[in-house]
């Protein structure tokens, strides 16, 4: 569908969002709230390779809208969803400048036709087995990727892990400012806390009830 006046197409569609989604997940030595955490603190996400044929290094994203995951993620033993409540939104525009592109749903029979530069966006698609084509998934290969809080929204699965998220980043400035003081003439000098930059969305603020 081309784009006519201005107007996008996807902002018709309720299947669709202008957003980009990057959900977290239970590693082998972590949890996903542990993982969640380390992207907030470094403002960075790190390449990896699970379920990418030959390894290639990349972060992954959905482009369905949060209010549909946000179905899936209530109901995760009915949709064998692997994700936990817990992540992060940026914008199409955002991801696509940098390198980020949808994935090619194909069959494994023609991963050999892609190109070595398209290879990283093969995703296995052999209905009705074989169908994760709702994820909408979108890649870019990278070993990191850092974001920005003035950019990016954070997906928390209720508000009481805003509060938590928001004391913690109390405690830490209080850390920093015990570091940074310095006595002089008996004044404490040190630098302005600054607010939490981040913005959220919590889960359960969209009707449906996310399980512990």
């Amino acid at each position: 569908m081309a784009q006519k006046d201005g107007i996008k197409p996807y902002i018709l569609r309720d299947d669709v969002s202008c957003n980009l989604v990057h959900l977290v997940r239970d590693h082998s030595s972590k949890k996903a709230e542990d993982v969640f955490m380390e992207i907030l603190n470094s403002k960075t996400f790190k390449g990896g390779t699970g379920c990418i044929r030959d390894k290639f290094n990349c972060v992954c994203f959905s482009e369905a809208p949060i209010s549909k995951l946000g179905q899936v993620l209530a109901l995760p033993g009915v949709h064998g969803m692997r994700y936990k409540p817990f992540g992060f939104m940026v914008s199409k525009e955002w991801l696509y400048e940098k390198g980020g592109r949808p994935v090619i749903y194909q069959s494994d029979s023609e991963y050999s036709l892609l190109p070595g530069s398209l290879k990283y966006r093969h995703v296995r698609y052999e209905p009705p087995l074989i169908d994760f084509s709702w994820e909408r998934e979108w890649r870019i290969q990278t070993n990191e990727l850092q974001i920005d809080p003035a950019i990016t929204t954070v997906i928390v699965p209720n508000r009481s892990f805003v509060e938590k998220i928001k004391q913690d980043n109390i405690d830490k400035m209080g850390k920093e400012v015990q570091l940074m003081g310095m006595v002089t003439l008996g004044v404490l000098s040190h630098k302005p806390l600054k607010p939490l930059a981040w913005h959220f969305i919590v889960l359960e603020d969209l009707g449906i009830p996310i399980p512990n």
